[in-house]
């Protein structure tokens, strides 16, 4: 693949507003993410933003109550695009839930990308107030997925 046809490829991940392409070919594989502020990444951060906001108040209203987050409460957001796993194996026990005590390092999650098992480990210490996805549902870079109470 010559360096034309690349900036061909940019190009047209530009005017079709894409954020990832791959493509492979002749033993030849080219994968074009683009990183920045760009208007697509910008509406999905609103969307998983509206996400948040409506889970907690949602979860608010259901209690009856009108509780805040704690003020050192952080939300664990998707490394990467992939599919979500919270159990190691299919017949295995979940790695946290909702309630469980984690610790800094700590696996919570499994997200496969491109047939990789990527380990996402917990970088802080607290506990888990809100697992926001399912084992085996696809998530988007930036996604939340967990919401912590980290301990101070």
């Amino acid at each position: 693949m010559s360096l034309k046809e690349i900036k061909d490829l940019i190009q047209v991940m530009n005017e079709h507003e894409l954020v990832e392409l791959e493509i492979e070919r002749e033993g030849f594989k080219v994968r074009l993410v683009k990183k920045g502020h760009g208007k697509i990444v910008q509406q999905m951060a609103e969307t998983s933003q509206s996400i948040l906001s409506s889970e907690t108040i949602a979860g608010n209203v259901q209690k009856g109550t009108e509780t805040p987050l704690p003020a050192n409460a952080i939300t664990i957001k998707a490394p990467m695009v992939g599919t979500f796993y919270i159990t190691p194996s299919p017949d295995a026990s979940p790695l946290v839930e909702e309630g469980s005590a984690i610790e800094e390092g700590q696996v919570i999650c499994i997200i496969e990308a491109m047939k990789l098992m990527n380990e996402i480990k917990s970088e802080v210490k607290g506990k888990v107030l809100k697992i926001f996805v399912q084992g085996g549902q696809p998530i988007e870079f930036g996604q939340p997925l967990f919401l912590i109470e980290k301990e101070t």
